[in-house]
């Protein structure tokens, strides 16, 4: 358990990017109206604004997820399911585990246990539907999401985007 500091806290505010992207923004802040107020401004100079508790949240799951690179994928995928996975996919070299949030350390020490070494863990948002950009819109998101990024206290934005590689190499 990370203890934050005397008067900081968690804060999640909900947004919309330029073309109505769904954000959803983790901060930690001795000041919420303060951080409201900056996230405000930073939103509204990407041509997107902040939006009312619930606004988006209820298009993201709270899941756990793993990422494992250079895999035998039937074997992963057969071991996964066996500690608890609910869902496994494939991805560019490698397979996607996603587990029930609260499970995610049993199963990830389950598959290590067993020799598979996930390349990365975390509780993460993941989006329920997911908005395919590309050009000008996919530029501006990209634009709003490092101006976020830069924030002081910012610890997770989350979006539905889908940018390809190709198109943020030209971003």
């Amino acid at each position: 358990m990370v203890l934050n500091p005397p008067g900081v806290r968690a804060v999640r505010f909900e947004g919309y990017g330029p073309e109505g992207e769904a954000v959803l923004i983790d901060c930690l802040t001795g000041d919420p109206e303060g951080m409201r107020a900056q996230l405000r401004r930073v939103l509204r100079a990407h041509g997107g604004f902040l939006g009312a508790e619930g606004a988006v949240s209820y298009l993201f799951d709270r899941v756990g997820w793993m990422r494992f690179a250079d895999v035998e994928p039937v074997a992963l995928t057969q071991a996964a399911y066996a500690a608890g996975a609910e869902a496994v996919s494939a991805t560019g070299g490698g397979l996607e585990v996603l587990t029930d949030p609260e499970e995610l350390e049993a199963v990830r020490s389950s598959l290590a246990h067993q020799g598979w070494a996930a390349a990365a863990a975390e509780v993460t948002e993941r989006p329920a539907l997911t908005l395919t950009l590309q050009g000008g819109p996919a530029r501006r998101m990209q634009e709003l999401l490092s101006a976020l990024a830069e924030v002081d206290g910012m610890r997770h934005v989350y979006s539905n985007v889908e940018i390809s590689g190709a198109v943020l190499a030209r971003v």
